[in-house]
C-alpha cells in the first residue's frame, strides 16, 4: 500500500478482528479445495488447524497472505482487504510472517544475513539496526551463537528456529505456521514447539496447521478441524478433545490416538 493509501485508509477498531475471512472459495481446476470458509480471528488469538491430508488447511492459511489465489470471498488482515491490488498484497505480506514445513533459508547466506535481508530490502531498515534486531530474535529462539554460520551447518530444528526468527525480524502482526515440525526428526520437534509456545504466550496472533495435538492443548484458544475443504468443527481445546461434536472429528481424533 502506498503512503497515501495507508494514510487515507481508516484505522481498524481496537476490538476489530485481526483476520476476517468471509465466503472464501478456491478451486484447482475442477477441484473445489476450499468451500465457503468463514472465520474471524481475534487479536492475540491462537488458532490450531488440523485435518486429514488434502482437507485444505494449508491452502487456507496460504490464502491469507495471497500465496494462493482464491476465486471468491474476502480476506481482511488488520482491516486491509487482500484482494487483487498488488500494493495491498504487499502491505499484508509485510504484516504477516510465515514459517513453512521446509525452512526456505538461503544456503549461501549466513544465519544473520538470512534474518536481515528482508528488513533491509523491504522495510529499508538500516543495516546496523537490522542486525541488532536479528540478534535479538536469534537470542529469543536460543541460537544467537549460530549467527555467523550457514544453514547447512545447523540441524533441522535449529534451521526452523532461524526461520521463526527471520519472520519475527519483520515485526509481523500475525504469524502463520504451515506444519512447521513435520519435516523434523522427532528429537528436534520439541525445540521448535517450545519456541512457538513462548511466542504464543507473548500474545502473537497465530494460525498453525499442525498435527501436534499436545501443542494444540497447551496454547490454542480454538482448534479447527477441516475436511474436504470445509470447516467441520471449531471448539476450544477442552471441548474439541473432550467432547467433539461431529463424527468426522471423532474419527480423526481416534486415528491419532491409535497412531
Amino acid at each position: 500500500m502506498s503512503d497515501a493509501m495507508a494514510a487515507s485508509a481508516p484505522a481498524p477498531a481496537v476490538n476489530a478482528p485481526m483476520i476476517e475471512i468471509a465466503g472464501l472459495n478456491k478451486w484447482y481446476g475442477a477441484f473445489h479445495v476450499l468451500r465457503d470458509i468463514d472465520l474471524s480471528v481475534a487479536r492475540g488469538e491462537k488458532i490450531v488447524i488440523c485435518g486429514p491430508s488434502g482437507s485444505g488447511k494449508s491452502t487456507l492459511i496460504r490464502c491469507i497472505n495471497r500465496l494462493e489465489v482464491y476465486q471468491a470471498g474476502r480476506i481482511l488482515v488488520d482491516g486491509v482487504e487482500v484482494g487483487n491490488d498488488l500494493s495491498r498484497i504487499d502491505a499484508v505480506r509485510r504484516d504477516v510472517g510465515m514459517v513453512f514445513q521446509h525452512f526456505n533459508l538461503f544456503p549461501h547466506l549466513t544465519i544473520l544475513e538470512n534474518c536481515t535481508l528482508a528488513p533491509i530490502w523491504v522495510k529499508k531498515t538500516p543495516k546496523k539496526e537490522a542486525e541488532e534486531r536479528a540478534m535479538h530474535f536469534l537470542t529469543r529462539v536460543r541460537i544467537p551463537e549460530q549467527a555467523g554460520k550457514f544453514p547447512g551447518q545447523l540441524s533441522g530444528g535449529q534451521q526452523q528456529r532461524v526461520a521463526i526468527a527471520r519472520a519475527l525480524c519483520m515485526a509481523p502482526k500475525v504469524m502463520l505456521f504451515d506444519e512447521p515440525t513435520s519435516a523434523l526428526d522427532p528429537e528436534m520437534v520439541k525445540e521448535v514447539l517450545d519456541t512457538m509456545v513462548t511466542l504464543a504466550h507473548e500474545g502473537m496472533t497465530m494460525l498453525c496447521v499442525t498435527h501436534e495435538m499436545g501443542f494444540a492443548r497447551q496454547v490454542a484458544d480454538r482448534v479447527i478441524f477441516m475436511d474436504a475443504g470445509e470447516i467441520v468443527e471449531i471448539q476450544p481445546p477442552e471441548g474439541f478433545f473432550g467432547n467433539p461434536q461431529h463424527a468426522r472429528t471423532r474419527a480423526f481424533l481416534g486415528q491419532l490416538v491409535r497412531a
